[in-house]
């Protein structure tokens, strides 16, 4: 096994354990407690289905799906961030060889 793959497996063995932490460290139980549907509406007349808690616009709703994503899911969204931007990179370089070898 030659030096560049030795880092790729062991890049990609970082990226798998730090999923399996904050997938095995966050509390499923909280959000697995309502498995039927919820009503939604259209054309809300009101301003409840803001992000904010206030008007000054700098905490966000704990039950907004922005906080969801960047404060609970955090910790699983970054390496999925690297491992997706080192497909694309990986991608070029795979096309570039195909190219430099016709």
């Amino acid at each position: 096994m030659n030096k560049r793959t030795a880092i790729g497996v062991s890049v990609a063995v970082a990226l798998l354990a730090v999923l399996v932490a904050g997938v095995y460290s966050f509390d499923w139980d909280a959000h697995n407690a309502n498995d039927g549907p919820h009503e939604i509406p259209t054309f809300p007349t009101d301003d409840g289905d803001s992000i904010w808690v206030d008007d000054d616009k700098t905490v966000l709703r704990e039950d907004s799906l922005a906080y969801t994503i960047f404060e609970k899911y955090g910790l699983i969204l970054i390496p999925l961030a690297l491992l997706m931007f080192g497909a694309m990179v990986a991608g070029v370089c795979i096309s570039r060889e195909e190219v430099e070898g016709e």
